[in-house]
């Protein structure tokens, strides 16, 4: 088939970006904070900062690193933490001195913490209390030198910021005892730095802005180079795709997936920077009624998540009752949409649950649904500004539209390759700059694009394709199933067989009520042959179902 770099995008939208209206992330920083100073940039916990005060604390933070510590240009930062202020504050300062920075999951184990600072070769950490004791059993075995540990409350102000602090240390016992004799506090760090003279530094777009690390799911994680053009392309590949539909100035933007994730860093953290938009930060999603009491608190404008974020949601009784009038925009990626979730939301807050498509190897977005869709169609979308997608058989030969092959795509955010890994690279990009996402797609005459499954999580019943995110789709419909996740177990008859987990909103759900929803929705191989209930469903730290988890526990 011909590739797709769409001619005719919806109204308002233009089929290319200028790539070069910005040398670097600092230099789009820069332009924001003087256009928008006193605007609030981000809040949490009921504390802002403006974009003047963010201007000043993100220069106080670089000319520490650069005077005070010594590092030079393309010196690699590691920031470990969930979203706080000091998080933006951390990203621009280490962005407008020239460093890499390296953004670490809080929840990882010392094992993966190692192998994360070691393979990048990061030479300097920010990171919270809470999870200073697992980077102490592991310092000694990296390259980092330079230890900045925060607390929760830090820039909270001082009563309302020791408040939390104890609550933190003393009543929930959040922060276990650690010892790093060599660490310095955040907010010496910006005193320090305050004093510090910060030189220009020529940042272009070749220079790498994230080592952003992929999950590891088939191996140990690989860094993927995202560099300065890459991810200010898919900023402005975004607002290309947004400024119809948003005012500067004027937006309210929920950031509950954590900052850490490529999909909150440039979606949330960067694009809706330019726009001069006020981020609000939630530290702990996963408090639902405590996250539905902070939304009650903002006219926001827009949302954005991952199914089973939207899913919880619409579970809580207090969701309903919020005001949705300013609500614009509600855009899910990170894993499917499933039909059920976004009916609901649709009912519940009058907006259209869009559906986008990205990859941290794509900086991330690759693909998003037009914004004044009406309804949910199970569409991953149309290509972005700038963006050819293909779909390609095993061997990397374009397939006719309408068949099934593997999603590629080519554009400026495609990454620059993984970290010190060029064999991996070369798998994954072919000589013609195309990106193999690993992903099992279709593709319409219009360049709408549907995802089948994730090529490693098909399932093989009798020489027969089944994908998980059909039958997920058929049991969620259910009215009695709060989540659920589809895998292949080994079967002696069919090679494989399809089993479903369950979490249940109904507690009376039998797995023989089940299975005969699904026999009225999928073909008869697609049919669970198994169910079990469980109370909870493991997840990955954006909310994304590890299926791969519950297949090795099934065939163990």
């Amino acid at each position: 088939m011909e590739k797709v770099w769409l001619k005719s995008y919806p109204p308002g939208v233009a089929a290319e970006i200028d790539v070069n209206e910005f040398q670097s992330i600092g230099e789009l920083f820069e332009t924001s904070v003087k256009a928008f100073g006193p605007r609030a940039a981000y809040v949490n916990m009921g504390k802002s900062i403006s974009y003047a005060e963010l201007d000043r604390l993100a220069r106080d933070f670089a000319a520490y690193c650069q005077n005070v510590l010594g590092l030079p240009k393309g010196a690699r930062i590691a920031l470990m933490m969930p979203n706080l202020l000091q998080y933006p504050v951390c990203i621009f300062g280490a962005l407008r001195a020239g460093y890499t920075v390296i953004n670490c999951n809080p929840l990882y184990t010392p094992r993966e913490l190692e192998h994360q600072l070691c393979d990048s070769g990061a030479e300097a950490i920010v990171i919270l209390e809470n999870f200073a004791h697992v980077l102490e059993k592991v310092v000694a075995k990296t390259r980092v030198k330079h230890v900045v540990v925060t607390s929760m409350g830090e820039m909270l102000g001082t009563v309302k910021g020791g408040l939390v602090n104890f609550v933190v240390r003393h009543v929930k016992k959040m922060v276990p005892a650690y010892a790093l004799p060599q660490a310095i506090g955040f907010k010496e760090v910006l005193a320090r730095g305050g004093a510090q003279r910060l030189s220009p530094v020529s940042v272009g777009h070749d220079d790498i802005a994230f080592l952003q690390y992929t999950g590891g799911t088939t191996g140990m994680s690989k860094g993927a180079m995202l560099t300065h053009r890459n991810i200010i392309s898919n900023l402005l590949q975004s607002h290309a795709w947004l400024k119809p539909f948003l005012y500067k100035g004027e937006e309210i933007i929920i950031t509950a997936l954590p900052l850490y994730h490529i999909f909150a860093l440039t979606a949330n953290c960067l694009s809706y920077f330019k726009l001069g938009a006020t981020n609000v930060l939630i530290t702990n999603p996963r408090d639902i009624p405590g996250f539905v009491k902070e939304l009650a608190k903002h006219k926001f404008t827009t949302i954005t998540g991952v199914n089973t974020l939207f899913n919880a949601l619409l579970h809580d009784p207090g969701f309903a009752r919020l005001d949705f009038t300013s609500l614009q925009i509600s855009l899910g990626g990170g894993m499917a949409v499933q039909r059920a979730v976004a009916e609901k939301w649709k009912q519940v807050t009058g907006n259209t649950l869009v559906e986008a498509y990205g990859l941290t190897e794509t900086s991330p977005a690759a693909t998003i649904n037009p914004l004044d869709i009406k309804e949910y169609s199970g569409s991953i979308g149309l290509p972005i500004p700038s963006t050819e997608v293909a779909i390609r058989d095993e061997e990397g030969r374009d397939l006719p539209l309408g068949e099934a092959g593997e999603l590629c795509v080519r554009g400026p955010q495609v990454m620059k390759g993984y970290w010190n890994r060029p064999e991996e690279t070369a798998k994954v990009i072919m000589a013609d700059g195309f990106l193999r996402t690993g992903d099992v797609a279709v593709m319409d005459e219009k360049g709408f694009i549907r995802i089948i499954d994730r090529k490693k999580d098909m399932i093989l019943v009798s020489g027969f394709n089944v994908y998980p995110n059909e039958v997920e789709e058929v049991v969620s419909m259910h009215p009695g199933v709060l989540e659920c996740a589809a895998v292949g177990i080994p079967d002696e008859k069919s090679g494989e067989a399809v089993k479903i987990f369950v979490v249940r909103k109904d507690p009376n759900l039998t797995a023989e009520t089940l299975i005969a929803h699904c026999r009225e929705g999928l073909t008869g191989y697609k049919v669970p042959h198994r169910v079990e209930f469980r109370s909870e469903l493991p997840k990955t730290n954006v909310g994304k179902i590890l299926r791969r988890a519950l297949r090795d526990e099934s065939i163990k």
